[in-house]
Parts: C-alpha cells; sequence; structure tokens
C-alpha cells in the first residue's frame, strides 16, 4: 500500500495519515481544533503536535471554542505549566485570540465551516502531485484566507499554517496521485457543494 511518504515516520502519523488528513471537514468542533493544533505547530514538527494531541483536547475542554474564549490569566497560567502541549505564552494567547475571532465569524456565516469553505465554492480543491517537493508551503488560496483571518483579528495564521490547516481539513487535497487515500479523498468530494 503507497503512502505519502510524510507519514512514514511513525504509526501515529500513518494512522492520521490513513484515517484524517485531508477528509472534507464540516464540524465546527474539528475545525477549531485544528486551528489550535496548526498554530501550535508553527515552527515544530506536526509529530510533536500529535504526540499532545490528547493533552490539547484535555487541557482546552475538547477544543469547544466558546469555553476557551473565555481563558483569562489563571487559566494561561495552568496551560503554561503543563508540559503536556506546546509551552508557548504567544501561542496559548493566540489561541484564545483566535477562539474569540472563531465565534465571530460563526456568528456572521452560520459557521466557521461555512466561512471556510466558502473560498472553494463549496468544494476541495484537487491536486495532482506526483511528489513530495512539488507540494508547495503555500498558495495563493491560503494566502487570502490567511489575508482574512489576520483582517479579522485571527494571530498564529500566516499563509503556511493556513495551507496546513485547508489540507488538513480536506479543503484541499494533497495526498500524492500514487497515494491509496487520493482516490478516497477525491470521492469523498464528490456532491459536497
Amino acid at each position: 500500500m503507497r503512502r505519502c511518504p510524510w507519514c512514514e515516520r511513525s504509526d501515529l502519523e500513518r494512522a492520521y495519515h490513513d484515517e484524517e488528513w485531508g477528509v472534507p471537514v464540516f464540524s465546527d468542533e474539528k475545525q477549531f481544533e485544528f486551528l489550535v493544533l496548526e498554530s501550535a505547530q508553527a515552527g515544530l514538527s506536526w509529530l510533536t503536535v500529535l504526540r499532545k494531541r490528547e493533552n490539547y483536547r484535555r487541557l482546552y475542554d475538547g477544543f469547544d471554542p466558546e469555553k476557551v474564549a473565555r481563558y483569562g490569566e489563571k487559566k494561561i497560567q495552568e496551560l503554561m505549566s503543563d508540559s503536556g502541549i506546546i509551552r508557548n505564552r504567544k501561542k496559548i494567547e493566540a489561541s484564545i485570540n483566535n477562539a474569540a475571532r472563531f465565534l465571530e465569524i460563526r456568528d456572521e456565516f452560520g459557521s466557521f465551516s461555512d466561512y471556510l469553505w466558502g473560498f472553494t465554492g463549496g468544494v476541495p480543491v484537487t491536486n495532482a502531485w506526483e511528489e513530495l517537493s512539488e507540494i508547495p508551503a503555500s498558495t495563493e488560496l491560503s494566502v487570502t484566507v490567511s489575508r482574512d483571518l489576520k483582517k479579522r483579528g485571527f494571530r498564529f495564521m500566516g499563509p503556511t499554517i493556513v495551507y496546513a490547516h485547508l489540507q488538513a481539513t480536506g479543503v484541499v487535497n494533497d495526498h500524492l496521485v500514487s497515494c491509496f487515500r487520493y482516490e478516497e479523498i477525491m470521492g469523498l468530494g464528490k456532491g459536497i457543494k
């Protein structure tokens, strides 16, 4: 069975690749989870974040954006003292800020998912990469989404982080064409709009 080569370093990455990465996400809770995790990853490996994911779920109240948006200094100190997550104060503060901005988008568009999928007309962007080296770090789409998120007050949401989010949540299918998930993900994207 052929997979995208980036996931072959660990069982955790393989499971994430085989079961989650690139699957179209329409749940706001799952969208928020990936926003927190992708911004926490900045400058680190995705494997580092995956290893801490369960701790994030526990400490971030199951990624409930309404609860996270209300976190104050006491909660920030609690998060900063727990080695189960990435203890970067700016990233933690950004996640709290982003939760509030997330809720504003949800109120404006009905859901964050509707907002995000609106950039592609509700249809996944399917690329046809043959080599890992062909996949860009960012695209015109991720620049556009990043710019809009920043205009709305989001932090730690540059074009590269946004592109990783679009890939993770299936807005973009960046499985290599040789990967067994490529066709499966394409099938999941049919008839979404």
